[in-house]
């Protein structure tokens, strides 16, 4: 089986192979996907994340990257909308970000290592869509000048005051102003305290003590029911998530306990973030849970819980269910082939003419949607958008598992080029009604890449 390009060991691969049953963590397959920050907007959970690329040795981290769903089990890829060629002057390590809405504006904030001062910088990005594009909003660093100034986390209280917080292993925060992109005063640092967040800051600790706990890095900022929640990485590494609480914006501040204890994910390191869809609450962190993942190779994971009553947030441990479908899928319209619940295999790739499309496709790999809701439509034919500069392949649409029953077959022909597109179509062989996952198994040649997929539908 191959990951991310690369062989893993066969146990891995019979491993990945067991989950796709149910799982659907880690929720994207095709790349790394770190620090996940969640933002609902018109209806769609939005989630901005890094990207660890393949083989890394460190946090060598060059983009930043946008997912989406409406139903919490199908996830559509919307590729990398913010880079750090987007912001001059900057020139590596785009990690952990957070991006919020306000008056139809999209503000994307960013750590990245700045070439002004040779240490981490918070840059901010703003765009029209919740995908991008982005563009740096005012061409230098919003804060600048310490190695501490990582993981920004913004929140607009009720009163339309903006607040952003950082740091790591300090904590500080600035009140935005209502442009978003500015702030009037000094950046003030939160004085930790054992009884804010289990230890105070690093340069008081004693080094014989056991505290409870301490404040790392990676902070989440909201408020629900009246109380600020700052949920944060703690105790070092391996890291733990907790969280503290307060009754202002800016402290003092109570430390509640953990969230996620230390558990087998992976990775050394988590960071998280926390929305309400639907009527629900997820919980969004990393893992190094896909085959060849690791401290430097992390991926998005989500769980759903719900708030003990007097508003506190209960312990949450890491599965592979991870969160139920809300809503269904409709086939028999145009759906991304970078739309998928579960995918093996493949990657995906982007350009300025087709956006994102699934590539590196070969024999034996899928892509899987989950509750794809026909209801009575009986469909005739299934048809999808593919390129392949040689020798092609064929696309086998299985119903809810990946030997499932066959109701199709697409013979994809060489087309000329990667990204040379046909739409073709072929007969559906079986009246299909009703609610199932759908598998779009492709096969062909052992060994070489086969063809590129873009989308696909029922008519």
């Amino acid at each position: 089986m191959r990951i991310h390009g690369k062989a893993i060991l066969p146990a891995l691969a019979m491993a990945m192979c067991a989950m796709t049953a149910g799982a659907k963590n880690p929720i994207v397959q095709t790349c790394y996907t770190t620090d996940p920050a969640p933002m609902v907007h018109d209806g769609t959970l939005y989630v901005y994340t890094g990207h660890d690329e393949d083989g890394a040795d460190f946090f060598w981290m060059q983009e930043w990257r946008v997912y989406s769903t409406t139903d919490m089990v199908n996830w559509t890829d919307h590729g990398s909308p913010l880079a750090i060629e987007d912001f001059a002057w900057g020139d590596d390590r785009a990690w952990a970000p957070q991006c919020v809405e306000r008056n139809g504006k999209f503000y994307f904030y960013v750590p990245l290592h700045s070439k002004l001062s040779g240490t981490m910088a918070i840059g901010v990005a703003v765009g029209d869509s919740p995908t991008g594009p982005f563009k740096d909003a005012i061409g230098k660093p919003l804060v600048d000048g310490s190695w501490d100034y990582i993981d920004p986390t913004v929140f607009i209280d009720d009163d339309g005051q903006a607040y952003l917080y950082w740091g790591n292993p300090e904590i500080y925060y600035v009140k935005l102003n209502s442009d978003m992109v500015s702030f009037d005063g000094e950046v003030c640092k939160i004085e930790q305290s054992e009884e804010g967040f289990g230890a105070p800051g690093p340069k008081v600790r004693e080094k014989e003590k056991k505290y409870r706990d301490n404040y790392t890095e990676g902070p989440w900022f909201y408020k629900r029911g009246g109380k600020y929640y700052l949920v944060y990485a703690a105790g070092g590494v391996p890291e733990h998530i907790a969280y503290s609480m307060s009754d202002s914006p800016t402290g003092p501040w109570k430390y509640m306990g953990e969230i996620m204890p230390l558990c087998d994910t992976g990775s050394f390191t988590n960071h998280s973030g926390i929305a309400d869809y639907k009527g629900k609450s997820y919980f969004f962190y990393h893992t190094g849970k896909l085959p060849g993942g690791g401290g430097f190779a992390r991926s998005m994971a989500v769980e759903p819980f719900e708030y003990n009553a007097d508003g506190t947030i209960p312990t949450i441990m890491p599965t592979e269910e991870g969160a139920p479908a809300v809503g269904t899928l409709n086939p028999m319209k145009r759906v991304e082939a970078e739309t998928m619940a579960w995918s093996k295999g493949v990657k995906t790739e982007s350009n300025a003419k087709m956006g994102v499309y699934v590539s590196d496709i070969h024999n034996g790999d899928f892509v899987m949607v989950a509750k794809a809701d026909f209801g009575n439509k009986k469909p005739k034919k299934f048809g999808a958008s593919v390129a392949s500069a040689l020798r092609g392949g064929t696309i086998e649409v299985r119903m809810d598992s990946e030997d499932g029953e066959l109701i199709a077959s697409l013979q994809v022909p060489g087309t000329g080029g990667w990204e040379e597109w046909r739409y073709i179509k072929t007969p559906v062989s079986t009246d299909v009604t009703g609610v199932h996952d759908i598998y779009f198994v492709f096969k062909g040649r052992k060994g070489p890449k086969l063809f590129n997929m873009d989308y696909w539908k029922f008519e």
